[in-house]
């Protein structure tokens, strides 16, 4: 089985996959933090970003969305939808949220968490649900790319030749395990994906240096659900948060076993290929490369920066909306969540902002 096969189902196998069978996956009782883990303050910054792009955009519109995509089990939405409600019930009746989510599972959980908000909130069980409403606003997720299935490629060099095999999951000899397989990639399977051919152009300078097991990742997921994704809104943003990298190397020297790897319990598992279904598999997101996705579909690149400097950018305004009673109170506790969202030993660096956007209302 190709890997990215076997991730897909590890994650999101409706009977077995980690995201069906785990219901608490963030926070101290599950197996990793996220920026939402920080309080309602990751919530209300992004709700104050988003009300001014609204902003821009509001002329001649009845109604503008928030779309959130991936949205686990709805605390973000809540935080969101929160700070509209009390802070802007100007912008109010004229909002509705949008959950992209094609679990069953998951779409029950997120209705118990937000049901104060019925009515306000919309459920699509797919991007191609939510292009049909063609809707106008932001369409955002946070640290869904990383978890989207990924191609692995290993390098193999034999004398002075080297080629590019693609790694598979097979049984162990005592089939009670997995191990990792590798198979030749066709020609024709190079040029059937561009963006695939696209990364392996990048890597071609490298190609007489490289060792043998080096090992690069290829987003298929994510490069994919961006592609839609961009053809969704008529107008509007469509950004990304993650954990990842904007330099535009597809693979770095110093991580010659790629970047995937497995969490459980707050704790890396050595074996990515152990027990899948109960443990997370995630990867770094390759941000330059998705950029020139979204780009190629037609969108503008607005941001491509750390979250700790995308932040700062709006603490001025922030700051201002504090002191007209427009935002909460700087106390004790917001300050140490502000802390952890933008210093750089923390999540500040490690987590990136891709914003692009769709500027007419015109079908792409």
């Amino acid at each position: 089985m190709r890997f990215d096969r076997f991730m897909d189902r590890a994650l999101y196998d409706p009977r077995d996959g980690y995201y069906e069978r785990t219901v608490e996956q963030i926070g101290r009782k599950g197996d990793f933090y996220t920026s939402v883990s920080v309080g309602s303050l990751f919530g209300e910054l992004l709700a104050f970003i988003f009300a001014a792009r609204l902003e821009e955009i509001r002329a001649g519109k009845a109604r503008l969305w928030l779309v959130e995509a991936g949205a686990h089990d709805g605390r973000l939405a809540a935080d969101i939808l929160g700070w509209f409600r009390l802070w802007r019930p100007a912008d109010w009746s004229g909002l509705d949220y949008g959950i992209v989510e094609p679990s069953p599972a998951r779409r029950a959980i997120q209705r118990r968490r937000l049901g104060a908000f019925a009515g306000k909130v919309h459920w699509f069980g797919s991007l191609a649900e939510l292009k049909g409403a063609r809707p106008s606003g932001v369409l955002f997720s946070n640290e869904l790319l990383d978890a989207l299935p990924l191609r692995r490629f290993v390098w193999r060099r034999a004398g002075g030749a080297g080629c590019w095999r693609e790694s598979g999951v097979g049984l162990a000899a005592d089939d009670t395990s997995f191990i990792w397989s590798e198979s030749e990639v066709p020609i024709e399977e190079w040029e059937a994906s561009p963006w695939l051919a696209v990364g392996r152009e990048r890597l071609r300078e490298l190609e007489p240096v490289l060792p043998t097991g080096f090992v690069w990742e290829h987003p298929a997921g994510a490069v994919g659900w961006w592609a839609e994704a961009a053809n969704c809104l008529s107008q509007g943003w469509v950004v990304a948060l993650d954990f990842g990298r904007a330099d535009g190397l597809p693979a770095l020297p110093e991580r010659g076993e790629g970047s995937l790897r497995a969490f459980r319990g707050h704790h890396q598992v050595a074996d990515v290929l152990a027990n899948p279904g109960g443990q997370d598999l995630t990867a770094d997101v390759d941000f330059d490369l998705i950029r020139r996705v979204g780009e190629a579909a037609g969108l503008r690149t607005a941001a491509l920066c750390p979250q700790g400097r995308w932040f700062g950018e709006w603490l001025a305004r922030v700051e201002a909306a504090v002191q007209r009673g427009a935002f909460p109170v700087w106390d004790a506790v917001r300050r140490r969540g502000l802390l952890t969202l933008v210093h750089p030993e923390h999540l500040g660096s490690r987590f990136q902002v891709l914003i692009q956007e769709r500027t007419s209302c015109s079908e792409p």
